[in-house]
């Protein structure tokens, strides 16, 4: 046994089954114990941004690591981007990212590279092994890291020698530390600020206070002190729909948010933090709350918030059970020319039960979120961490966590270029990913951002960089190139014959609403 298959053999003791892997020439002995040791689904991804942000999605739904398998520091770095949304989504991964050997990095060989340096800002634990006699041992170290506040990314760095030279030991699981605890005088403060505000109270959730059981006990505490529900603009993962309480989110637009958190007197924070400003425009806030309201920071994502929750119940003597939500009728399907107004309602309609949404349609789906709270119970992830090209990766990973259900991922064409490569792989797993590309041929978050910023009457040069034009992309011709059906469609009444049809094929299906 040489020192890969101590790791794989540690990863799969661990309860780690899946590898989201772009190898190189270090990692081939990794690659070879992946075939020898049974227990590991490997998923190929053709850009490391793929098999990060696949990883991702795969911990969202699954409440388990993956690994990825990545080729030395700038296969790392092409990773790095949805690395970091998975760091602030709190989810847990095991990057395994090959090097050298360890008598040749003296050498200093081009793909050298500071992997320490490069993995330290989206790493919470990083392992370098220095003999296959450390491998096993760290490659335990780094499941439990990964698992460990609620979600972790731990980076083991694995020199080619360390990998082909004998092993002898297979590590065994490491027990990973309970979730801490809210303090008692914290949930104290809160219940006394959320009964003395009332309607002018807001109880902001995040992490897994925002999956079933956590709702019920929000909305238990809402019935109690009348304080509003809300998420603090993003989640990881919301269950939602079918008579789940209903729960906000705070605008992404300043202006909105401002307004939406005008009346707020007490806001209470678990899982959460305070709301601030994506960016820093001109003469424009960065903390949304109004001057004067008291947070009450509970506890951050990473503790035991069903238990502050529960905790907090009590303390509010809260009703044992409240009524269901009243689920508003869905609305009627909309025809003619695309609009905002129409992607939202039409969405809303569409989404199928029990299907998992992943969103990144930044301007043209801003509506959806709040009309599809009369959709069919579905879970929502959001991007945590702002850098785009998110939504297909994730798709890929929470497919390939929970094959039983529909992935849609909703995803504006600027943000899809990013990671298209997502397509192969989803054509070759077969995955069951219905895709919406809202093709306006633009960056137009950007396009708005302009004038938030204050940087007015842009020329043509400045618009030529915020436009995808001259050529207009081809997604049908994309996604067909990289095996997925795909159809084009500029009508609403289009759109949701392409979509319904799309939802009774079992494997990737791409539509393109040009508007």
């Amino acid at each position: 046994m040489n020192g890969a298959e101590s790791l794989v053999r540690t990863l799969v003791a661990s309860g780690v089954d899946t590898c989201f892997a772009n190898p190189g020439t270090s990692e081939m002995h990794f690659v070879a114990a992946l075939d020898r040791v049974p227990g590991v689904r490997c998923v190929l991804g053709l850009f490391e941004g793929v098999v990060t942000g696949a990883a991702d999605g795969y911990w969202r739904m699954a409440d388990k690591p993956a690994a990825t398998l990545l080729h030395l520091g700038p296969g790392l770095a092409n990773g790095v981007a949805n690395l970091h949304n998975a760091r602030k989504a709190s989810s847990g991964i095991v990057n395994v990212i090959g090097e050298h050997a360890t008598y040749h990095l003296q050498y200093d060989a081009p793909l050298t590279a500071d992997i320490e340096g490069i993995a330290r800002p989206v790493s919470h634990w990083i392992g370098r092994a220095n003999s296959a006699a450390d491998v096993a041992a760290l490659g335990a170290e780094a499941v439990a890291a990964a698992m460990g506040n609620g979600g972790q990314i731990a980076s083991l760095i694995l020199p080619a020698d360390t990998a082909w030279n004998e092993a002898i030991d297979v590590a065994v699981p490491l027990a990973v530390p309970p979730r801490a605890k809210a303090e008692e005088s914290d949930l104290r403060a809160a219940a006394v600020a959320l009964k003395k505000a009332g309607a002018h109270g807001m109880l902001i959730l995040g992490g897994i206070a925002l999956r079933r059981h956590g709702l019920e006990l929000a909305a238990r505490i809402a019935a109690a002190t009348g304080c509003k529900l809300s998420n603090s603009g993003y989640s990881a993962r919301m269950e939602r729909g079918g008579g789940l309480p209903h729960v906000g989110r705070i605008p992404f637009v300043v202006d909105q948010a401002v307004a939406y958190l005008k009346d707020v007197r007490e806001l209470v924070l678990i899982g959460a933090r305070r709301p601030v400003a994506f960016f820093a425009y001109p003469g424009k806030p960065s903390i949304l709350t109004q001057e004067g309201c008291n947070i009450t920071a509970v506890c951050d994502v990473e503790a035991d918030l069903i238990d502050a929750l529960e905790r907090l119940a009590d303390l509010v003597n809260a009703p044992k059970n409240v009524s269901a939500a009243i689920v508003p009728p869905k609305p009627a399907l909309p025809d003619g020319a695309p609009t905002p107004d129409k992607i939202a309602a039409a969405m809303a309609a569409l989404i199928p039960d029990n299907a998992v949404v992943v969103d990144e349609s930044i301007t043209s789906g801003r509506g959806i979120f709040a009309a599809s709270q009369s959709s069919s119970p579905h879970d929502w992830l959001n991007n945590m961490g702002g850098s785009i090209g998110y939504s297909l990766p994730v798709a890929v990973g929470a497919a390939v966590a929970t094959p039983d259900r529909k992935i849609v991922a909703l995803t504006g064409d600027g943000s899809a270029f990013y990671t298209l490569q997502a397509l192969w792989t989803m054509a070759r797993e077969q995955l069951d990913v219905t895709m919406v590309v809202f093709a306006n041929r633009s960056y137009a978050i950007l396009r708005n951002e302009l004038a938030n910023v204050g940087a007015a009457n842009p020329g043509p040069r400045a618009i030529d960089m915020l436009t995808l034009d001259r050529p207009d992309p081809d997604w049908v011709a994309l996604a067909k190139g990289h095996g997925v059906p795909a159809v084009r469609v500029d009508e609403m009444n289009d759109f949701a014959r392409a979509f319904l049809a799309a939802l009774e094929v079992q494997g990737p299906q791409l539509i393109e609403l040009v508007f």
